[in-house]
């Protein structure tokens, strides 16, 4: 049993060394593979928290962004019909303006032509009237008897 605990020891003392190699190797992994790994990863991490939050401030900016577009928008459409309305409300005032102008003068000329067509008719008539005299009297000359007055046959 000595010889067993003895070849134990031998071997434990010679592990020793690859132990003090290992544990220094734990040692030097932490310092320089783990800890550097451990801050690019932390970095990376922030980095890519920072880009999305970023990316999120970017999509609220074009949001707004497209909203103030679409207001805009929306009044400059407003505005557009509200000028047309106005064109067209001036417009047909105009044309209501340049029928109420076309009647009036259409009635003056009519009145105008009725007056002169009564004028006519009223000239007419006493030439109508003169003439039926003239005939009145020829006739009563060509039927009476040469030497009686028409106006004893009355």
């Amino acid at each position: 049993m000595d010889e067993i605990l003895n070849q134990l020891g031998g071997l434990a003392l010679d592990a020793v060394p690859t132990m003090v190699l290992f544990l220094l190797l734990v040692v030097a992994y932490g310092l320089l593979v783990r800890r550097p790994l451990d801050r690019v990863l932390a970095e990376r991490r922030a980095r890519t928290t920072g880009a999305m939050e970023q990316a999120r401030g970017a999509i609220s900016a074009a949001e707004a962004r497209t909203a103030d577009c679409e207001d805009r928008l929306r009044r400059a459409r407003a505005k557009i019909l509200a000028e047309r309305e106005g064109k067209l409300k001036q417009w047909s005032a105009q044309h209501d303006q340049a029928l109420a102008d076309a009647r009036a003068a259409t009635a003056q000329k009519v009145k105008a032509a009725k007056g002169e067509i009564e004028q006519s008719v009223a000239i007419a008539q006493l030439q109508i009237d003169g003439v039926c005299a003239e005939l009145s009297e020829q006739i009563v000359r060509a039927v009476m008897p040469a030497g009686t007055r028409p106006e004893a046959a009355q």
